[in-house]
């Protein structure tokens, strides 16, 4: 016999309001948590909205952590998450491929020192400590799923898990770890990709109008979807499709309180769905950029391949800090996903708004 199919039995509005009054939103819509582009003011502001703030907090240090949720606070009654990584094994390390890069990279920036590859990521141990200690609505995460000694103090303190997932096999195995909802993302999304096995993520490129369905025939769960929803009718179409909420990332850094570079944010108006790419040119973890001279120049043929993360990460820092100084997006990390030209330079409240309200014209 075929495996029975569990369909959703309510419908996308309804779907959408549960969710809502579960994790005290007015509006399905959630903020992405994008490391390096998410300060406590553009989580405020969409909160005040009535979605869901965030903090990708791969990069701060407990204390930070700390400060953000103070900040967050003192700006906001509404809900936030928290992301963290879930880290990968430490990375074979080879010093003639490293060197390779490291000459390549002096072509677009400043000497690199054999020393920058020596970048290792925050102590995760300490910032989950912080991250429980700052009590937010709800902790997500991305490249794997969470340890079941941090899982269990989660339930013990009633805070919400949400797990990214790529696929139906990560997507089941989150359910069953116990996540309270699956944050479907589509190879459409800017930022990184969170396959659970790094090495995996170039052969898992599913669409999220594919996944969605999939996963909404299969869990019971409710799904947050994510990846080239820049608009209301991706927010309608997602829902439509069986998700409960929506994630939303580029559509956000246009925002001022994104506090994006200016050539960044420049850089994404108009942007066509195929000046994007997948690259790992910038941290060795696959991610979608605009296609920026350096990113193209990496993916050549004849450049060496990108060290593992997060040794790439390091390799690339005197580039990319250069790039910041010097405002210019082609040596920059300029994440940003196919749906990047649906973008406005709009107060961040003001586009959770708009997209909701054109998404409940749309919705039957």
């Amino acid at each position: 016999m075929p495996e029975a199919i569990t369909r959703p039995t309510a419908n996308a509005r309804e779907r959408a309001a549960d969710f809502c009054r579960r994790f005290g939103l007015r509006v399905p819509i959630l903020q992405a948590p994008m490391a390096g582009a998410c300060p406590a003011g553009l989580a405020a502001a969409v909160a005040n909205a009535g979605g869901m703030g965030a903090l990708g907090a791969l990069m701060t240090a407990p204390d930070g952590i700390a400060a953000w949720a103070a900040q967050f606070r003192g700006q906001s009654n509404g809900s936030f998450q928290i992301n963290l990584w879930v880290p990968d094994p430490p990375p074979a390390r080879e010093a003639e491929q490293e060197k390779r890069v490291r000459d390549f990279l002096g072509q677009w920036g400043p000497p690199v020192p054999p020393e920058a590859g020596d970048a290792a990521p925050l102590d995760f141990d300490t910032q989950c400590a912080a991250m429980l200690a700052a009590a937010p609505r709800v902790v997500s995460s991305i490249m794997g799923l969470f340890p079941e000694p941090v899982v269990a103090q989660l339930k013990a303190r009633g805070i919400a898990w949400f797990a990214c997932a790529t696929t139906l096999a990560e997507a089941r195995a989150a359910e069953d770890a116990g996540a309270d909802a699956v944050v479907a993302q589509g190879f459409e999304a800017g930022g990184h990709r969170g396959a659970f096995d790094a090495d995996a993520a170039e052969r898992q490129t599913v669409g999220l109008f594919a996944l969605l369905p999939r996963l909404a025939d299969k869990l019971s769960v409710p799904i947050v979807a994510t990846g080239g929803i820049g608009d209301g009718r991706g927010v309608a179409a997602a829902l439509t499709l069986g998700a409960s909420a929506v994630q939303i990332g580029t559509a956000l850094l246009r925002s001022p309180a994104a506090q994006v570079a200016p050539a960044w944010a420049d850089a994404l108006a108009e942007l066509e769905p195929d000046a994007t790419m997948p690259t790992r040119a910038f941290s060795g973890r696959l991610g979608r950029s605009i296609a920026t001279d350096y990113a193209r120049a990496a993916a050549a043929p004849d450049s060496p391949p990108p060290a593992p993360y997060p040794v790439q990460r390091g390799l690339t820092t005197p580039m990319r800090e250069a790039a910041a100084r010097a405002g210019d997006v082609h040596r920059m990390q300029a994440w940003a996903g196919q749906a990047a030209a649906l973008a406005r330079p709009e107060p961040a409240g003001e586009i959770v708004r708009r997209l909701w309200e054109e998404a409940e014209a749309l919705l039957p």
